[in-house]
């Protein structure tokens, strides 16, 4: 059953420009035609797009890219998790924060490392949740479908295709992003 600081988290973050362009579910940007790691990197800065062939590091510094087969891990480090209370807590004190400094603040960022036979590349992705937290199952789940991704046991078409179906939805409530991931990583 959905709590409170989920609705709120729900509503939060279907900003009405983006609802059609993306959706978020665990620590995946998904468009319609691109899976991203964290937020969807503008500009020059860093971030990791998975695509059906494989991974691609993103930005300036990087610009690289592996195919699955390649690849033998993706593992995330310091990807900010809280419960749903404490999510919605740190979120009315950020909130109160930027209404009484004036001073809006960067969502955080945390560590895509894509392992290779030859080599470990680190790319700073921003997070792209509401609030910028994720919840422990959420991201549990997401640590799972990357692991399938790698494994070939999952693929970044389901995701895509889910996208294209839900074109005019925006991010899905939590149990049924929690479902979704588990949908992807057991398929």
């Amino acid at each position: 059953m959905p709590t409170r600081a989920d609705d709120v988290l729900h509503s939060a973050h279907r900003a009405p420009l983006l609802e059609e362009a993306m959706a978020m579910v665990g620590l995946f940007w998904i468009t319609e035609d691109s899976v991203y790691l964290g937020a969807e990197p503008a500009g020059a800065a860093s971030g990791v797009r998975l695509t059906e062939d494989g991974v691609e590091a993103l930005g300036t510094a990087h610009g690289t890219a592996w195919t699955w087969r390649e690849v033998r891990r993706i593992n995330v480090r310091d990807v900010p998790v809280r419960s749903s209370a404490r999510r919605l807590a740190s979120m009315a004190f950020d909130t109160l924060a930027t209404a009484v400094s004036g001073l809006g603040e960067q969502p955080p960022a945390y560590t895509v490392c894509v392992e290779t036979v030859d080599d470990t590349a680190e790319v700073s992705v921003f997070s792209a949740v509401a609030g910028g937290i994720y919840t422990p199952d959420e991201y549990e789940l997401s640590r799972t479908l990357l692991d399938r991704l790698v494994d070939g046991h999952a693929s970044v078409a389901d995701l895509l295709a889910w996208r294209r179906d839900q074109a005019a939805d925006g991010t899905p409530p939590r149990e049924e992003r929690e479902a979704l991931l588990r949908k992807w990583a057991d398929h």
